[in-house]
């Protein structure tokens, strides 16, 4: 029987990397995400390697995401795997001069956003006592930079959430881990900077970034070891950067 995987934020960046890479090895999948016009393109291309099934919610919206996956048919309401995926930053100002808005969208994507899917998908997989959750982190969970201020917080939140619900699951055989990417080139950037793509594009100027598939591939082999294989935590970086704040742009990659 293939597994179900459910991916939020899955119509851009790592998300719909991720649903690629499972869909390619046979995992039924579960699109998530706010834009249905990338949701039914992402589902067209997918059908044609296993079962797709497509939700269209904001994570922010508590009724809505238990609503949405309470509607799941059959064939998908037993979801092995959940893909925490769904985040963003958003601007990058010091901490006297943030904007309230901006605060407000990171804490309820990057973290309500997270709890309120995880818990409306965790009772099922108590009741099997089985099931994989990945939560998609950052390195400013695991580090703060200038200006980082409540994005770091709300990744730092994810870093605590993820340790404190492997240790609230492990009673249930539930496999829990995250993955903390350094620099990756999707549309991150034009997200924290509103829509400002020269700004965006000096973030990956002369710098072999990360893509959105090499964080898939590494998704891919987390949720691929054997059941008694819990890869609980792990940091990537690429070649030319050691940190927020240390890039080497001289690297010929």
């Amino acid at each position: 029987m293939n597994k179900t995987a459910l991916v939020t934020g899955a119509t851009s960046g790592i998300g719909r990397a991720t649903a690629r890479i499972l869909a390619k090895n046979n995992y039924k999948i579960i699109l998530c995400g706010r834009r249905e016009d990338r949701l039914t393109a992402l589902e067209k291309e997918l059908s044609e390697y296993t079962e797709i099934h497509t939700l269209s919610f904001d994570v922010r919206d508590k009724k809505a995401v238990f609503e949405s996956i309470n509607s799941l048919p059959e064939a998908f309401s037993t979801i092995d795997i959940l893909i925490n995926n769904a985040g963003n930053a958003h601007g990058l100002d010091p901490i006297q001069t943030g904007d309230l808005d901006d605060w407000d969208a990171m804490i309820d994507i990057n973290v309500k956003g997270l709890l309120y899917v995880s818990k409306a998908i965790i009772p099922q997989m108590i009741e099997r006592k089985s099931g994989h959750i990945i939560n998609i982190g950052s390195i400013a969970g695991k580090e703060v930079y200038p200006n980082g201020n409540v994005y770091c917080a709300s990744k730092h939140a994810v870093d605590a959430l993820n340790q404190s619900m492997r240790m609230d699951l492990n009673p249930y055989g539930i496999r829990v881990g995250a993955i903390h990417p350094g620099m990756v080139e999707t549309e991150f950037s034009e997200v924290r900077f509103k829509g400002d793509t020269d700004r965006a594009s000096t973030v990956y100027k002369d710098i072999k970034a990360l893509q959105a598939e090499d964080i898939a591939d590494i998704i891919y082999f987390v949720v691929s070891r054997p059941s008694h294989v819990n890869i609980g935590d792990l940091v990537v970086f690429p070649t030319a950067q050691a940190s927020a704040t240390i890039v080497n742009r001289t690297l010929d990659l």
